[in-house]
């Protein structure tokens, strides 16, 4: 493991032959899953410049807004935590000082090398939480183990969500395709469901499988992974990069995916009409909302909306994410593991 600046940014690297990964040192964002034979990071790197979240104010920082998502999007990065909130904080959380996806966010980690990779802890006081993230190189493969802890003597309901999130330039208008196995679908704000990937627009049909061809828009769609099958995944894949990128993960653990595009949809800053991102946010949870709208959801299609840990309890959950070189979109789980 080796420290490093990262856009600016304190963070840890890992490396083998084939992949480097890069971890932030504030809020634990994984910043880069690096393809070496292509020079490829698929995730997200915003077109501002983050700061190191310990430094960000709204008068240091005018450029973030002063508002409970301002903290967030100063320092954010490629795949981030949300912990114990995937939404807003309510009205009473943000006059408490509480952060758009909670505390996972922006907390400062601790790093340390294990026997066969290494962890990035932080404590987070305000949900009573303790969580680690074990990685693990193995190939083409980051292994990944996760532990929250709770601190409370109570058990209570949480949500657990993380947000990948990929961007230019393997993010492309038109281009970039996407496949997964999701079932029933809803789009945000909306009470109509839609089976994936084809999702009604008024007289129009649009193809989620593919990221916009053009814009503006914005949007955010929640997916139920397909029951009958243990494993979950999704695949991204460009055809101008000719590399593909996926997460794997147990389903029972995982069971929604919500898709969040912003396709120079946003005009105010620090977005400006020039930011393009899709979101891959795999968790316990269909969509991001209060802590209240979670609860009184309490579960769609009859799949809970949320987790609860007990009292001084822990819960865990794997996964792995994936890159590799690749002439075309992988259409299932197999081919895509038989490129790696």
């Amino acid at each position: 493991m080796t420290e490093t600046l990262f856009h600016g940014r304190l963070a840890f690297q890992v490396e083998n032959d084939l992949i480097r990964l890069t971890v932030l040192a504030e809020g634990g964002h994984i910043a880069e899953i690096l393809d070496k034979s292509t020079g490829v990071n698929p995730l997200w790197l915003p077109p501002w410049q983050t700061v190191e979240i310990s430094e960000w104010s709204p008068e240091a920082n005018p450029e973030f807004g002063n508002d409970c998502e301002s903290k967030l999007l100063a320092g954010i990065m490629g795949h981030n935590l949300c912990l114990d909130l995937f939404g807003p904080p309510s009205e009473a959380e943000i006059r408490a000082g509480v952060v758009a996806h909670a505390e996972g966010s922006w907390v400062p980690y601790s790093f340390a090398v294990s026997e066969d990779g290494f962890t990035a802890a932080c404590q987070l006081n305000d949900s009573q939480l303790a969580f680690e993230r074990q990685f693990r190189l193995e190939g083409r493969r980051v292994l990944i183990r996760e532990t929250v802890q709770n601190l409370s003597p109570l058990d209570r309901p949480i949500a657990w969500t993380q947000h990948v999130t990929l961007g230019p330039p393997f993010l492309e208008n038109g281009k970039t395709e996407f496949r997964m196995p999701a079932t029933k679908s809803r789009a945000i704000g909306e009470t109509t469901d839609f089976d994936w990937p084809l999702w009604p627009q008024g007289e129009n049909v649009r193809d989620l499988r593919v990221f916009p061809a053009d814009g503006p828009s914005s949007g955010y769609t929640a997916h139920l992974m397909d029951p009958a099958v243990d494993r979950s995944y999704w695949v991204g894949w460009s055809p101008t990069s000719n590399v593909a990128i996926g997460y794997v993960w147990n389903r029972e653990e995982f069971p929604w995916l919500g898709i969040w595009e912003e396709n120079c949809g946003r005009t105010h800053t620090p977005w400006l009409g020039r930011t393009k991102t899709r979101g891959m946010e795999f968790g316990v949870s269909p969509f991001p909302e209060t802590r209240q709208q979670m609860i009184e959801r309490g579960s769609m299609y009859g799949v809970p909306g949320y987790k609860w840990i007990p009292g001084q309890g822990r819960l865990t959950a794997e996964y792995y994410a994936a890159i590799a070189p690749a002439s075309s979109i992988p259409e299932s789980l197999q081919e895509f593991e038989a490129l790696l």
